[in-house]
């Protein structure tokens, strides 16, 4: 797979950058795929943005296409050129020594710029062998800052493919704790489970009890494993909200049929048909 995205890599980077940025991006790989330390990867990571520009790689969907039937999962729909370049760089430098690159990697996302640690944290599904550096990709969402914390949450198939249980539900509810959205998380329905859905009625008490507003995109992982506890808060939640968080509660319920919540079902019936008729789904209720 990684020659394969080294060649898209190439191609995408020599469409938009010309000669003079297919060239230097050529001599970079090639640098880095021969050298003996880390210095030809710092340098050229370095580089890259004032070599290629920053501009959004703005694939069209044939070749987004191409790249999910390359990785299942990956997505690229909000890369830039030199994010591009700095995850080929990454994954070029991986010369068949798993602890070597593991060190390599967890060492240049210690110093790196923010610009790119979130570029070396979105190519994770990249990297050969790239389970071993699943520490690191917890430290990431971890982070106080919202863009890298994101960069491994959002768009991403790493998480929900690597994540033990406890570092995923830590993931989801950190995501509405910072302000972020859910409906990016790739797997966020495949990997709800009980505990998860526990977490987020305790969070969403809190904030009821603070007076502060609740994100009705964790209803959607509460519903599935909804106790009766979680069934109270999906009744709390209908009966307190606006307009927007009834619709995320009659969502998640249209996922659950049976889930029996006391509440007027005519009216979530009428929502749900509201839903159904303007092709509302979680994007546009985040």
């Amino acid at each position: 797979m990684l020659n394969e995205f080294l060649a898209l890599a190439d191609e995408w980077i020599s469409e938009r950058t010309g000669e003079r940025g297919a060239a230097w991006f050529r001599g970079a790989i090639g640098d880095v795929a021969n050298a003996t330390n880390d210095r030809p990867l710092s340098v050229a990571i370095g580089l890259a943005p004032r070599r290629l520009g920053k501009a959004d790689l703005s694939l069209p969907m044939t070749d987004l296409v191409r790249a999910e039937t390359l990785r299942p999962g990956l997505d690229l729909s909000d890369w830039s050129i030199d994010q591009l370049a700095h995850v080929a760089l990454m994954a070029t430098s991986h010369r068949g020594n798993d602890s070597a690159f593991v060190a390599q990697f967890d060492n240049f996302c210690k110093t790196a710029e923010i610009n790119e640690l979130i570029a070396l944290c979105r190519g994770l599904p990249v990297y050969p062998n790239a389970m071993l550096i699943e520490p690191r990709a917890r430290e990431a969402v971890r982070s106080g800052m919202k863009p890298v914390f994101e960069a491994v949450a959002h768009r991403n198939p790493y998480p929900c493919e690597t994540f033990a249980e406890d570092a995923w539900n830590q993931m989801v509810v950190k995501a509405l704790f910072i302000g972020s959205t859910l409906w990016p998380i790739q797997g966020l329905d495949e990997r709800a489970n009980p505990r998860l859905a526990r977490m987020l009625v305790g969070l969403a008490q809190e904030r009821w009890a603070a007076q502060r507003p609740v994100n009705g995109e964790l209803w959607r992982c509460v519903a599935p494993h909804a106790d009766s506890e979680g069934v109270a808060a999906l009744a709390h939640g209908w009966n307190a909200g606006n307009d927007k968080e009834r619709l995320a509660v009659a969502l998640a319920l249209r996922r659950e049929p049976h889930l029996h919540v006391d509440l007027a079902m005519d009216e979530v019936a009428n929502l749900q048909a509201r839903l159904e008729s303007e092709k509302v789904e979680w994007r546009d209720l985040a």
